[in-house]
């Protein structure tokens, strides 16, 4: 019913993903957005607003707030109050919002790298310090370290920021070490801000994805959560995004930090995310089912590759590959030299050095030949 088999031209189209490697032959498994088309009731939505002349300043459609109630609702069994919405531009846009609005210029930010980059860059603009408490890896599986976490908290830590899927492990966090978080974070005072934009890319059947401020509800008051339709629909270049905020405090002080800051959500990008959660299901259940293929695919292509591994994925889809044992001073470089474009493991950290991030959410095809590439590139690395 819907084509994710078509290879669609992206060369030369402003693509920000393409176009890094314009005139060279390098195939970009990058940057997170998808090479598929969109859902057609999202496409549709947008032309029949499109048939409206004028581009002006906009507020959500009114039936956006009740299609996110109800899909959150529907996915996760959690209830929240049209009224908790606080729509936003982008995901990052909120977590610097967040460290402009809570606490004071000299307290601290807590991020559990190797993690998505911007958790890195937006802390100290917020006049904040940044702590880093880096993920445990065991084995190829990473977790929360809470006996780091206890050393590392100070009278001045206001702050959690959890990527939840995290990004770039693929992790899935269980409710008890959620729990565990939310119970950390209200024993030393701290507001936690929850990155969850990969909510509905849970790949492991086995797994399931739960709400920060779900888990433990006496401790939501203290949480701000943030998602958006953009890797859920792919729609990144949409710039529609939301947090979801049951303070109504934390809510001000929020809606205060983005004041004069951050833009308005132009009026196609609300038609597209209010199109996606209505109408968009069938297509990302469609979806799913294609980027478990892929994840197969290419876990079953690197468990042949002597040198190459990747770490245990349960979200997203983007795979974490530890190539240190294959000795290469520069991944990224290297890879590019062999017509592949990933992201290089330290965008994420210091954790992150001796690997890249492999973005398979493309065509079969694209893949498989991105799957050959990598298997020369190893081959000649050995």
């Amino acid at each position: 019913m819907f084509d994710f088999s078509s290879v669609i031209e992206r060369r030369n189209t402003g693509s920000f993903k393409w176009d890094k490697y314009r005139g060279r032959d390098i195939l970009p498994f990058w940057v997170a957005d998808m090479d598929f088309a969109v859902a057609p009731a999202i496409v549709e939505a947008v032309h029949k607003r499109l048939d409206h002349p004028v581009f002006g300043y906009a507020t959500a459609p009114a039936g956006l707030a009740p299609a996110i109630v109800d899909a959150l609702q529907r996915e996760f069994e959690w209830a929240i109050d049209p009224d908790w919405l606080v729509w936003l531009p982008g995901v990052v846009p909120g977590l610097a919002a967040s460290c402009r609005a809570f606490g004071k210029d000299g307290d601290e930010a807590i991020v559990f790298p190797p993690i998505y980059h911007h958790f890195l860059s937006v802390v100290q603009p917020a006049r904040k310090r940044l702590v880093t408490v880096p993920l445990l890896e065991e084995q190829g599986r990473w977790s929360l370290d809470f006996d780091a976490l206890e050393k590392a908290v100070t009278p001045r830590s206001r702050l959690l920021l959890l990527c939840s899927p995290h990004n770039p492990v693929g992790k899935v966090f269980s409710a008890k070490e959620l729990a565990r978080l939310c119970m950390f974070a209200a024993d030393h005072d701290m507001i936690i801000v929850s990155d969850e934009i990969h909510c509905s890319l849970v790949l492991d059947r086995s797994r399931q994805h739960i709400p920060t401020a779900k888990v433990c509800p006496q401790y939501s008051d203290r949480i701000v959560t943030l998602m958006s339709p953009s890797k859920t629909f792919n729609l990144a270049g949409m710039n529609c995004s939301f947090a979801v905020i049951d303070n109504p405090q934390l809510r001000k002080r929020f809606i205060r930090a983005l004041q004069g800051v951050v833009p308005m959500v132009p009026a196609t990008s609300y038609v597209a995310a209010e199109a996606a959660y209505r109408d968009g299901w069938e297509w990302q259940q469609a979806l799913l089912e294609v980027l478990r293929e892929n994840h197969a695919l290419l876990k079953n292509a690197i468990e042949t590759m002597p040198g190459i591994e990747m770490t245990k994925l349960e979200a997203t889809y983007l795979a974490w590959l530890d190539v240190r044992a294959l000795g290469i001073e520069r991944p990224q470089q290297y890879f590019e030299k062999h017509g592949l474009g990933f992201s290089c493991g330290l965008e994420f950290g210091p954790e992150g050095k001796g690997f890249v991030r492999f973005n398979f959410a493309c065509p079969r095809v694209l893949l498989e030949e991105g799957i050959a590439r990598l298997r020369r590139a190893v081959e000649k690395a050995a």
